[in-house]
């Protein structure tokens, strides 16, 4: 399951972040994500408003199941 965590100075230096495509149009880039530099294939995201604040680590099964459903538009409202 995902946690929210703060992560070192170190581990939040090896994230090369990546705005959604779909942040853009909602009055700005708020969504960022980027994969862990320890190799673990783990995921953080946070916002990009508040990039001092904490993440979300995700698993790369809980990820890749995110991206399924985005896909599939179960998160459409």
């Amino acid at each position: 399951m995902s946690t929210e965590q703060r992560l070192s100075p170190v581990e939040l230096a090896g994230i090369r972040w990546h705005v959604s495509t779909r942040s853009a149009g909602n009055g700005g880039q708020c969504v960022e994500a980027g994969p862990l530099s320890d190799g673990s294939g783990r995921v953080a995201v946070r916002h990009s408003h508040h990039p001092d604040g904490s993440v979300i680590v995700y698993t790369r099964a809980e990820w890749d199941a995110f991206l399924a459903g985005a896909k599939d538009g179960e998160f459409d409202f």
